[in-house]
């Protein structure tokens, strides 16, 4: 496998080398937390959840997990050198009398420099110098500052993104889970729907862990940018502005906008013309092709933004908005609901190809374009939304 070692400049090294000695210096007040309360230094439990969170940290910025767990290894074990001395010298004269608060008040900030330190180590810079300077911690031997330094030193990334996904064994798939049948969690966690189905079996064909990752519609290609997920799949449509930052898999269901309202509404809903006029009600989730079709082509007719996409037809049902436009799919779905209606006998007013969004890689989009292809030839992709739309 072929991996990059990182350079950058000394500003970031400066950063970096900063943030670290921050984070060992908050050492003397774990240690008294821990002498105050009778706890001991090893927490080996702990010590492999904060490797096991770095290493997920670090796939963000590219940085591989054998790297990442080899410098956080080595700076646990100079946070433990530091505790240890501490106590050595309260055992030897009377401890501290008092102390922070390890929970609500020194670990939110060991978090903060933690995930500091991961932004940076992808843009790490060698100098020795600077290191042991800014590293300088009361209780700090130079042996145990060389050795984190050395683990600085050997931090890689991963030349691809599907390099990433097979080396450390985890895809990571970001999701809305507002968006059925495509994607659905009541509580941002528990996903569900045909895209959570498929990244399983995609999962399965890379030999991979799933990590389901929530994002939004609004911070979508934010999230992407950022490198928080690996592929976006909710039921995500391609247009020419996420084209310009992603690539786009072929697209496995082809739909288009379409309006949905009570069935026993009065108004005339029956085509754009007549749902554009003053005093129609039409309601839309922020972010996402639902609002920017209703911005291209509604002008008269009242907008009534509604921040959660779970509860968007309740409101419609309740009588606090009149109509939706959505894709053909979705509306089909809520159309089941016995007070739902589709004004327009399932007609859609344009086309629309949902297909599976991820970085610009090549090669992970030709895995996937390969997957796709085995899926619809075994039926299997016809099957999975069959599955969701029959009840």
């Amino acid at each position: 496998m072929l991996l990059s070692l990182v350079v950058a400049m000394p500003l970031e090294a400066d950063e970096l080398y900063g943030a670290i000695g921050q984070r060992l210096g908050l050492m003397q007040e774990v240690a008294a937390y821990k002498w105050i309360n009778q706890q001991p230094i090893e927490a080996p439990d702990r010590e492999a959840l904060v490797i096991k969170k770095a290493k997920l940290s670090g796939l963000n910025h590219a940085i591989t997990t054998d790297s990442s767990e080899r410098f956080f290894s080595a700076q646990i074990e100079a946070a433990k050198e530091i505790q240890q001395c501490w106590f050595d010298r309260w055992q030897k004269s009377s401890g501290p009398a008092e102390s922070r608060d390890l929970i609500n008040d020194v670990r939110p900030r060991l978090l903060e420099l933690g995930q500091t330190i991961n932004e940076l180590l992808a843009h790490q810079v060698q100098d020795k110098t600077s290191f042991m300077s800014q590293t300088q911690v009361d209780c700090l031997s130079s042996e145990g500052q060389q050795k984190v330094f050395e683990a600085i030193k050997q931090i890689q990334v991963y030349p691809s993104r599907l390099t990433q996904i097979r080396d450390s064994g985890i895809i990571r798939i970001g999701t809305t889970g507002d968006y059925a049948p495509f994607s659905f969690s009541s509580n941002g966690a528990d996903f569900k729907g045909i895209d959570i189905e498929l990244a399983l079996l995609l999962s399965e064909h890379l030999d991979t862990e799933v990590l389901f990752v929530e994002t939004s519609w609004p911070t979508l290609i934010t999230d992407l940018k950022l490198g928080l997920f690996d592929i976006g799949m909710s039921g995500i449509s391609r247009i020419p502005s996420r084209e310009e930052v992603a690539y786009f898999s072929h697209a496995y269901h082809i739909g288009g906008k379409t309006p949905i309202a009570r069935c026993d509404n009065q108004l005339p809903l029956d085509s754009l013309q007549s749902i554009d006029q003053p005093g129609t009600r039409v309601i839309v989730n922020p972010g996402g092709t639902n609002e920017r079709f209703l911005d291209a082509h509604v002008q008269q007719a009242t907008k009534i933004l509604h921040p959660d996409n779970r509860t968007i037809f309740d409101e419609i049902v309740v009588g606090n908005a009149d109509v939706m436009f959505t894709d053909l799919i979705e509306a089909q779905l809520q159309s089941q609901r016995a007070e739902l209606c589709m004004t327009m006998q399932g007609e859609t007013l344009t086309y629309q190809e949902k297909a599976y969004m991820m970085p610009k890689d090549p090669g992970l989009l030709a895995e996937v374009n390969r997957w796709l292809k085995q899926i619809e030839n075994s039926g299997q992709l016809a099957k999975t939304f069959a599955s969701h739309l029959s009840h």
